[in-house]
């Protein structure tokens, strides 16, 4: 499902796991860090979740397939949500020379715009550890404001790309960013530790052991995955005991 918003957009998808469903959002909101652009953002979260509504697609009997976003049980929505840091370029600058991101994210738009129940109302977001993610040089690990000399063109340093949660049944493991000099973002990454619903689950094992399914078996093969170095003792454990091979959780933004 894809839809346009203002002049960015988003794309969703909808999925069923056995009993379980999901939904993937993943937008780009409205830009820009004037006054009053993080209410423009707030809209464009609650156009989507209002305006989008999928197609009855399910052929199954009896059963019923989500219609709106929020009707899934687990929702992971991502992307580019453009919020700011509601400090000025000189004040945010002076936090990032000492890698103080606890202060600066204390002024992070989105945090503020949730803890105000405005937008993400039940949402969950994972501790940030990492710097900034916007707005680089290209192919630097510099950010580009310090290489601006119209304030006009300047743009402060933002926690611009993230991934948040909604629902039951979620733990998330890791949330960090990857060091991409694609483009002038930072691309974030998440792993997730998900329950699923599989009802009748003995009866069927024992009428047809190829009825099993490793969630391994439902993943594209581990060679198109970046090899996982993130993971402390603790994460990995987590995943080894519901039988998970490491190389396939991965969720990049």
């Amino acid at each position: 499902m894809i839809r346009r918003v203002s002049s960015t957009g988003c794309i969703s998808v909808s999925m069923s796991l056995y009993q379980t469903t999901f939904c993937f959002v993943c937008s780009h909101l409205a830009s820009g860090e004037r006054e009053g652009d993080e209410l423009r953002r707030n809209c464009d979260v609650m156009e989507i979740l209002k305006s989008t509504q999928f197609p009855k697609i399910c052929k199954s009997p009896g059963r019923r397939m989500p219609l709106k976003i929020l009707d899934h049980n687990r929702v992971i929505w991502l992307g580019d949500l453009n919020y700011r840091i509601a400090l000025s370029y000189t004040e945010t600058k002076k936090l990032l020379d000492k890698n103080d991101w606890e202060v600066l994210f204390e002024k992070d738009q989105l945090k503020m715009e949730r803890e105000a129940g405005r937008v993400f109302k039940g949402w969950n977001e994972g501790k940030i550890y990492f710097p900034p993610t916007y707005k680089y040089s290209n192919n630097s690990d510099a950010y580009a404001a310090g290489f601006m000399t119209s304030k006009k063109k300047r743009r402060t340093p933002a926690w611009c790309d993230r991934i948040l949660w909604h629902g039951d049944g979620i733990e998330q493991l890791s949330y960090i960013r990857r060091e991409s000099r694609f483009s002038d973002h930072r691309p974030v990454c998440a792993i997730f530790l998900v329950e699923v619903l599989v009802s009748d689950c003995r009866s069927r094992e024992s009428n047809n052991p190829n009825m099993k399914v490793g969630a391994e078996e439902l993943l594209p093969p581990s060679s198109s995955y970046l090899p996982i170095q993130i993971l402390d003792a603790t994460t990995e454990k987590k995943l080894t005991a519901a039988g998970m091979k490491l190389s396939f959780y991965k969720c990049f933004k």
